[in-house]
């Protein structure tokens, strides 16, 4: 019983990161997943950790352990939500595009997050979603959280590197560089379709008989819809590098909050 006591505390502590990671992280955090699912997870997976490099371990049992609860939360939050960002990329470029080609008028429900996104943003999320498990990416993040220990042990600094905006100037760069993304990926349609607004522009001066908002819509969801058809094989070489992007991310934010093992 002593010594349950004594490494219960410790295990709490692997627990509330990989619990944390595992709520906002994408695949892990997707309502289809059932919660107990979710917890059952965790708690083998911390089960697992501990059994590793937890045990010896002895953790203050003063209001300083409430510290270290909010702090290894904190962590498996970050780290959840720099995956989470690069994912939200996929959706932001398909809202550009639906923007240009119509289709923003008709949102649809997103089953993994719950919340309404908008048409070609779904699909391409759901190709992403799938080519991310075919590359076995899960099994790369069950990875990056248990070797997230070696960076960032249960003794680091976090709040004092906190204090110093490092963190903060590191999650505002990786902002701008999702939205960044977004643009890029949706950048070839957004661009068609700007000219096909062009060309009917042209048709309304030249031709004021043709009824350019009658011809326009049928002809951009056209456009739109055979650009996405010819590009959609270099949709694996795109997502293979936004996924790249968000591992190396990954890898920096550890490298952040703590130091290279």
């Amino acid at each position: 019983m002593e010594t349950l006591l004594q490494n219960l505390p410790v295990f709490m502590l692997y627990f509330c990161r990989i619990t944390a990671f595992f709520v906002v992280v994408p695949v892990f955090s997707s309502l289809n997943i059932p919660t107990t699912f979710k917890i059952g997870l965790s708690f083998f997976v911390s089960l697992i950790v501990f059994s590793s490099r937890g045990t010896g371990i002895t953790v203050p049992e003063d209001l300083t352990y409430v510290l270290l609860i909010f702090k290894e939360v904190l962590v498996g939050l970050l780290l959840g939500f720099i995956g989470y960002l690069m994912f939200m990329a996929i959706q932001t470029a398909g809202s550009f595009i639906d923007l240009q080609i119509g289709f923003a008028i008709a949102n649809v429900i997103d089953p993994m997050t719950g919340t309404s996104a908008p048409l070609l943003g779904n699909f391409k999320y759901m190709i992403a979603l799938v080519l991310f498990l075919a590359m076995n990416g899960h099994h790369y993040m069950l990875d990056g959280i248990i070797y997230s220990y070696n960076w960032a042990p249960l003794d680091n600094d976090l709040l004092a590197r906190m204090m110093d905006g490092s963190l903060m100037d590191f999650l505002v760069r990786t902002f701008a560089q999702s939205f960044m993304l977004s643009f890029q990926m949706s950048a070839p349609l957004v661009t068609a379709l700007f000219l096909t607004d062009v060309g009917l522009a042209f048709l309304a001066r030249t031709a004021p008989q043709y009824n350019v908002f009658v011809i326009g819509v049928p002809l951009k969801i056209i456009v739109g819809l055979a650009l996405l058809l010819v590009l959609m094989p270099g949709l694996a070489v795109l997502f293979q590098n936004l996924f790249d992007i968000m591992f190396e991310s990954m890898r920096n934010l550890l490298g952040i909050m703590g130091k290279s093992p």
